[in-house]
């Protein structure tokens, strides 16, 4: 009777599994292809990031922009920008993907999946453009021992940049006097 009892709760999990198997099969398939590794074609990537020294032309050219329109701030005067990028900007393109496989449709031998970039007349299909995102910003102008002057600029950076004010630096333009006086100091040291 024991014995009786032990193959029914053996047979018991054997006739679950058999009763799921098909359900089985496909979960398994589906945890092999997650993991199986995608060969790509084209040689890119599912997006398209912009090259570095792009992102640096960028990056420049923004802080240039910047500048130019705090400079014409009241009490400002001559100013310089830093910023400091937390990621860049990206452009993701629209993909045209397939798969093939090879044998039973239950029970497939090979799979291969190729991607390619969808394009038009235009060029290049771009679905979504992330903008790039600024982990700080650095603003050395003359008015920066103003705090009127500083609070504006602290205003304008963070309405440019997305920045809170905690992560904008306003100091004071260090006079061409005082940089001399501070470098002869320096050297008759």
């Amino acid at each position: 009777m024991a014995k009786e009892e032990g193959k029914r709760k053996l047979t018991t999990p054997l006739a679950v599994l058999g009763k799921y198997k098909y359900v089985l099969l496909v979960a398994a398939l589906g945890a092999l292809l997650l993991l199986w590794p995608m060969e790509r074609k084209d040689g890119g990537a599912a997006t398209a990031d912009a090259a570095p020294a792009n992102a640096e032309t960028d990056l420049a050219q923004t802080e240039k922009a910047m500048e130019d329109i705090l400079g014409k701030i009241d009490g400002v005067g001559r100013v310089e920008v830093m910023l400091t990028l937390h990621s860049g900007g990206e452009r993701v393109l629209a993909q045209d993907s397939s798969l093939r496989y090879s044998g039973s449709a239950q029970a497939p031998d090979s799979y291969e999946r190729s991607s390619q970039p969808v394009t038009d007349a235009g060029g290049v299909v771009v679905t979504q453009e992330k903008y790039p995102q600024y982990r700080g910003a650095l603003v050395v102008c003359e008015g920066g021992g103003n705090d009127a002057v500083r609070f504006q600029v602290i205003s304008a950076v963070s309405a440019l940049t997305g920045l809170g004010s905690d992560r904008i630096a306003v100091v004071k333009w260090q006079n061409a006097a005082a940089a001399g006086a501070a470098e002869q100091e320096t050297i008759n040291r």
